[in-house]
C-alpha cells in the first residue's frame, strides 16, 4: 500500500491570530476543519511590554517600544512562513496599550512597512466581544446568557451575551499592568477602592443588574492564574504518582469565597474559568467566515476533550498531541480512501465511521495527559484519569472506554488477541480497537521520535509500490532511509509491524531528507 504520511497540517486548514496586548504579544496558529473543531498546532508569547509606556497620560508608543514590537513580529512572521499560514488566514490585532497611544497610526504604519502585517487596532466594545467569542469556543455556554470579564494588562472587558450576540459589553483602564503602575503594593486598599469607584461612575454595575446573567465566565491570563492558584489547593492530599482525585473532580471554576469578595459587587457566586480568550476569538470570527456562522457553536463532546486535554498538559505537550491528532486524521481518512479504491485487503471504511475517528482525535489530544504524575506508566495514568474525571461530556460510556483504552495502549506493547483489555470491550468494538490502536500507536511514534514539523503531503494508491513517503520540514536535518535500514529508529518500525499485521498489507515508510531552520 503507497500512501503519503502526513507531516503537518496542509495550508489551506491553517488560521493564526496576533494580539499585540499591552503586556505580551501573542501568536497563536491552530488546524481547523468545517465542522468547527479547531486546536493549537504552534504559539509563540513575546514579553514586549508596551504597558511601560503608559506610565503617564496621555502616551505615545516609544521607540524602544517599537524596536521590541518590530522584533516580536519578525519570529511571528518567520514561524508563519514556516508554517506556510495565508495572509487572508491571519487576523492581527491591537489592544489597550495602542488603542490609548497618541500614535497609534504611526505605530501600525510602522508594522505595515516594516513586516507587511495589517494591524487592526479595536475598540473596546469589540475587544471584549471577540473575548466572549473565545470563551464560547471552550465552555458550553452558547444557550447562556453569559457575562464574560477579561482582564488584559492595560484594560479589563466586561461583556453580557447569548448565542454568540454580545447584548452589553464595555472596557475599562483596570488593566493588571495599568494599575500595578498606579498603586504601589502597600497601597492595596486605595486600589480596591479606586476600582469599585471607576466599576460604578462607568455604569458598569447598574447594566449588569439590568440585563442580569446566568453564568459568570473568567478569562486571559490573570484569570487563569487566580483559578489555578486556586485549583493546586485542592490537590495538595495527592499521592506521588496516584490518579490526581482531587484535580479529577476539580472543574474550571472557583467560589465567591476563593475570589475572596473581588466580584460581589456584581453579584458574582460561581465563575467559570475559559482557557480561551481574544485570540480564540479572532480565530472563531476568522472561521465563521470561511466556513459558516455555525462555527461560533462547535460541537460540545470536542470542546470537553479540548479542556480535560488543556487542564492536564504543558502547551508543549498540548501541541504535540494536537499533531499527533492530526496525523492520525490524515492516516485515517487516506487509508479509508484506499479502501474505496479497493485496494486494501482489510474492509476498513466498513468498520469504521466518523464518531470512531472522532474518537481516534481525543485519544491522541489525551494520550499523554497521564504526564501530570510523572513519566513512567504515563499511559495507565491517562487511562485511569480519562475513566474517572466524568468530563468527557456528549460521548457514551462506550466512547469514553474506547478513548480510554486507546490512550493506555498508544505504547509498550500492542494488545494481542485475547488481552485482558478486550474483555473491557464488547466484541463489536474489538476490531475497531485495534484498527484504531495501529494508527494511534504509529502516529505517536513518529511525533516523539521524529518530532514531526511538516507542511507537504502527496499522496498516491499503487498496490506494488509499497511505500509510505514523507516529504518533512523541521527544525533540524532529517533521518534519511538508510536510519531506518540500520534500525536506529527500532519504535517507529515495530509500530509499522503492528499496522502490517493489523491492516495485512505491506506498509514502509521513505523519509526525504531536507531542512529548515526555525529559531524559537
Amino acid at each position: 500500500m503507497a500512501i503519503t504520511l502526513p507531516t503537518s497540517s496542509t495550508a489551506s486548514s491553517l488560521f493564526a491570530s496576533i494580539d499585540l496586548g499591552t503586556n505580551s504579544f501573542k501568536l497563536l496558529i491552530v488546524r481547523a476543519d468545517p465542522s468547527g473543531k479547531f486546536f493549537p498546532i504552534d504559539h509563540l508569547k513575546e514579553p514586549v511590554v508596551l504597558g511601560r509606556d503608559t506610565v503617564t497620560t496621555p502616551y505615545s508608543i516609544s521607540a524602544q517600544s517599537q524596536s521590541r514590537a518590530l522584533e516580536a513580529l519578525q519570529k511571528f512572521q518567520t514561524i508563519l512562513n514556516y508554517h506556510k499560514v495565508n495572509r487572508n488566514r491571519t487576523r492581527c490585532v491591537a489592544t489597550a496599550a495602542v488603542r490609548e497611544a497618541k500614535n497609534k497610526r504611526e505605530f501600525a504604519d510602522c508594522i505595515k512597512e516594516k513586516i507587511g502585517m495589517e494591524v487592526e487596532v479595536l475598540a473596546g466594545e469589540e475587544e471584549a466581544r471577540l473575548a466572549y467569542l473565545g470563551v464560547l469556543q471552550f465552555l458550553p455556554v452558547y444557550d447562556k446568557l453569559a457575562l464574560t470579564v477579561d482582564i488584559g494588562g492595560g484594560s479589563t472587558e466586561f461583556v453580557i451575551g447569548k448565542e454568540g450576540k454580545a447584548i452589553f459589553g464595555t472596557s475599562l483602564k483596570l488593566g493588571h499592568v495599568s494599575l500595578a503602575q498606579m498603586f504601589h503594593i502597600d497601597k492595596i486598599s486605595e486600589m480596591r477602592e479606586y476600582i469599585r469607584s471607576v466599576m460604578h461612575e462607568s455604569g458598569l454595575v447598574q447594566k449588569v443588574k439590568e440585563h442580569g446573567f446566568e453564568i459568570a465566565v473568567g478569562s486571559s491570563g490573570t484569570i487563569r492564574a487566580i483559578e489555578k492558584a486556586v485549583f493546586h489547593g485542592y490537590a495538595r492530599d495527592i499521592v506521588d504518582k496516584a490518579v490526581l482525585v482531587g484535580e479529577c473532580n476539580r472543574d474550571w471554576a472557583f467560589t465567591r469565597g476563593e475570589l475572596r469578595n473581588i466580584f460581589m459587587m456584581l453579584g458574582i457566586e460561581e465563575m467559570e474559568v475559559s482557557e480561551y480568550a481574544l485570540g480564540e476569538g479572532v480565530i472563531a470570527e476568522t472561521l465563521a467566515k470561511v466556513y459558516g456562522g455555525c462555527v461560533l457553536n462547535a460541537n460540545a463532546r470536542w470542546r470537553s476533550v479540548l479542556r480535560l486535554a488543556m487542564r492536564f498538559n504543558s502547551k508543549k505537550r498540548m501541541i504535540s498531541a494536537a499533531q499527533c491528532a492530526g496525523i492520525a486524521k490524515e492516516i485515517f481518512e487516506r487509508i479509508r480512501k484506499f479502501n474505496e479504491l479497493g485496494k486494501n485487503k482489510v474492509e476498513f471504511a466498513a468498520s469504521l465511521n466518523e464518531k470512531d475517528l472522532e474518537c481516534l482525535e481525543a485519544a491522541c489530544l489525551l494520550h499523554n495527559i497521564g504526564f501530570v504524575t510523572g513519566k513512567k506508566g504515563y499511559h495507565k495514568q491517562s487511562y485511569h484519569i480519562i475513566m474517572k474525571i466524568g468530563h468527557l461530556h456528549g460521548y457514551s460510556a462506550e466512547e469514553v472506554q474506547l478513548i480510554a483504552l486507546l490512550a493506555r495502549h498508544h505504547r509498550k506493547k500492542f494488545p494481542k488477541s485475547g488481552h485482558a483489555c478486550f474483555s473491557e470491550i464488547p466484541k463489536e468494538v474489538q476490531r475497531r480497537f485495534r484498527y484504531l490502536c495501529a494508527i494511534i500507536r504509529i502516529c505517536v511514534a513518529l511525533q516523539q521520535y521524529q518530532s514531526l514539523k511538516s507542511q507537504e503531503m502527496d499522496s498516491s494508491y499503487s498496490q506494488e509500490d509499497s511505500n509510505l513517503e514523507r516529504s518533512e520540514v523541521q527544525d533540524r536535518k532529517l533521518p534519511t532511509i538508510t536510519h531506518l535500514v540500520d534500525g536506529r529508529m527500532p519504535e517507529l518500525s515495530k509500530e509499522l509491524e503492528n499496522f502490517n499485521t493489523v491492516f495485512q498489507q505491506e506498509f514502509s515508510v521513505v523519509v526525504n531528507s531536507s531542512t529548515s531552520e526555525r529559531n524559537h
